[in-house]
């Protein structure tokens, strides 16, 4: 099953995974492919995303998979500040199909806005 197949998220900067409803991962983009490329970067498709997560982490996704809610945290890792956007995503019918999981680097000096 290919997903990610437009060029847009192929060559798109942020880091996009698709698991499915089991959490098996089953597409990913190149950024995706390199930003995991130390646990085996495209070979991590048809494997299961929670062997990529410890405890508790891995407890809270099969939480999140199984009530289809969204999951949404900013971290810093090596100076390099990243939003982490997990969400569910479905087919064209409605039908809930798993989990796309978005990292987003975050620019140290990006300003922040409150708008009413």
């Amino acid at each position: 099953m290919i997903i990610l197949n437009s060029d847009w998220v192929k060559d798109f900067p942020a880091v996009v995974t698709l698991c499915d409803t089991n959490g098996k991962i089953i597409e990913m983009n190149d950024a995706a492919a390199d930003h995991f490329r130390k646990n085996g970067g495209r070979e991590l498709i048809g494997r299961s995303v929670f062997d990529c997560h410890p405890e508790p982490a891995r407890s809270k996704l099969k939480t999140m998979l199984h009530n289809g809610v969204k999951n949404c945290y900013t971290i810093e890792k090596n100076g390099m500040k990243k939003l982490i956007y997990q969400t569910p995503w479905y087919k064209k019918n409605g039908e809930y199909a798993g989990f796309v999981e978005m990292i987003i680097a975050i620019p140290s000096d990006a300003p922040h806005y409150i708008r009413g």
